[in-house]
């Protein structure tokens, strides 16, 4: 299960041949991002588990969620952005039923990240998959 937004990501990275290209796109929708308010990166938000500082803020609204989110890395600032692709706007179940793994699979990612970044990466989608079953009770 993925968003439209996921979708499209899925269909842009089919259109990108080589890595760097690839790496580049995920930096781009990392920059796109509005950046995380100050206030709003404390230990609370702050996910551990990643070698950069990383902070997502989650929000449930009509039993659906919705996160922003900031890192100091480039190439992390654009995972975040993937993932919120991948789960902004679904539903607190929704988000329980979503195979992470396996939908950034389909992009190649898991493949082509160094050990410290899939990590990281583990631990945003651990974050994302508390904060909903916390909501979800």
């Amino acid at each position: 299960m993925a968003t439209p937004a996921f979708e499209e990501i899925v269909e842009d990275f089919e259109f990108l041949e080589d890595w760097e290209d690839r790496y580049r796109f995920v930096i781009e929708q990392g920059k796109a991002m509005e950046p995380l308010d100050d206030a709003l990166k404390v230990p609370a938000t702050k996910v551990n588990g990643c070698a950069s500082q990383v902070w997502l803020h989650p929000t449930i609204s009509d039993g659906r969620l919705q996160f922003d989110g900031e890192s100091d890395a480039m190439i992390v600032n654009g995972l975040i952005a993937v993932l919120r692709k991948l789960y902004n706007g679904l539903t607190l179940a929704e988000v329980l039923q979503v195979d992470a793994r396996a939908e950034m699979g389909r992009i190649g990612l898991n493949d082509h990240l160094s050990a410290q970044r899939s990590n990281g990466l583990t631990a945003m989608i651990e974050r994302i998959r508390e904060v909903a079953a916390a909501a979800k009770g």
